[in-house]
């Protein structure tokens, strides 16, 4: 029997519709994506919506994800503006 595929992890960031920021994990960007918009997902997003996918980044597993995201969360929001601009350049 054939081991299970592992899932993909990925760490992104949204820009709400209040122009903040918001950082998060998963290992499905567009259904995430569909969650937070519906107001079913993070109670930050729920009424700051909608919001928008502005950068991702691949993680080799929900550990290193989840490492990721505290660390762009832990930065100051010029640099996280400044992770979103690169991104999209």
């Amino acid at each position: 029997m054939a081991a299970a595929k592992k899932p993909k992890w990925w760490v992104y960031v949204l820009r709400c519709a209040d122009g903040t920021l918001y950082t998060g994990v998963t290992t499905d960007v567009p259904r995430r994506l569909a969650q937070h918009n519906a107001g079913t997902a993070a109670k930050y997003t729920r009424s700051r919506g909608p919001v928008e996918v502005v950068h991702t980044e691949p993680a080799k597993g929900r550990g290193p994800a989840l490492r990721r995201e505290a660390a762009i969360k832990k930065l100051p929001r010029a640099d996280k503006l400044a992770l979103v601009a690169r991104r999209a350049a």
